[in-house]
């Protein structure tokens, strides 16, 4: 199943649901928390398909076209509202491609690692390059974005990942997303190193590199589907100011600055492409 988007109206998502039974095209309701609702597309040879009419659909949800659909299949329905649960496993794999999945195992096993005595020598191997001939070391240009120094630090940065990560991806392809990962986060361990030197790690910099892609493309190209609300783009606009001014915490701001400057200079240069 492919997941299309999350609603919080159920009763506006199940017109869209009968519209598109009507074309005999099946999709499901799920419910993922907090009052919201995911559709999900059965057969993924209809995406094209249903895409399109879904964008429509969100343009002109009150056309009369649905009404009459769900008048339609008001007799044919078994089940008004029939929601099923997938596995944990299931709704990760559906919301993230491969990208997303290999950079989040990747944290989640070097952060294994670290845990059980090779917290050093995985640091060693890992951080931003520091010392005369690590720069020609190419792998350290990114690979300082797997570290993770405790739960807390690994938990945020690998949800925010999966969520905002798998948005990208599932919407405009892993390629991007991989441009974005490489691109956010040499540049913000650039930015990091240049200011504390190379004592850092995390994806929290490649995190903010995703939030300021989705924040202009949804902007700009909001036909790609890819939208942050604004109360989440405010919070983590807030946080990122608080790093800066509160004196209790170690976290890499400049890195985190530099890779919400990254990706919505990417961003930028996407939708004046496009």
């Amino acid at each position: 199943m492919i997941r299309l988007m999350a609603l919080n109206q159920p009763r506006m998502a199940q017109a869209f649901i009968d519209y598109m039974a009507s074309r005999q095209i099946e999709i499901k309701l799920m419910p993922e928390g907090d009052g919201q609702f995911a559709l999900w597309l059965v057969d993924s040879q209809h995406e094209a398909e249903t895409e399109a009419e879904l964008a429509q659909f969100l343009s002109q949800p009150n056309d009369a076209k649905y009404q009459a659909a769900s008048w339609d299949m008001a007799e044919t329905r078994t089940n008004h509202f029939r929601y099923y649960s997938p596995s944990m496993m299931g709704m990760i794999k559906a919301k993230a491609g491969p990208v997303t999945l290999i950079i989040m195992a990747a944290c989640c096993v070097i952060f294994v690692l670290q845990q059980f005595g090779s917290g050093r020598p995985v640091f060693e191997a890992l951080h931003f390059p520091a010392f005369a001939g690590q720069e020609w070391q190419l792998w350290r240009w990114v690979t300082h974005a797997l570290l993770h120094f405790s739960i807390m630090h690994i938990a945020f940065n690998v949800l925010w990942w999966w969520q905002l990560g798998g948005d990208i991806e599932l919407r405009v392809g892993s390629g991007k997303l991989l441009q974005l990962f490489l691109l956010s986060a040499a540049v913000s361990g650039i930015g990091q190193f240049w200011i504390e030197g190379a004592n850092f790690g995390g994806l929290s910099g490649v995190v903010y590199a995703l939030v300021g892609y989705i924040w202009v493309i949804g902007y700009r190209r909001p036909e790609k589907g890819l939208i942050m609300p604004k109360p989440l783009i405010g919070f983590m606009l807030v946080w990122l100011v608080l790093g800066f001014v509160q004196p209790f915490m170690a976290i890499a701001n400049t890195a985190h600055l530099v890779g919400l400057l990254t990706g919505v200079a990417i961003g930028l240069f996407d939708s004046r492409k496009a």
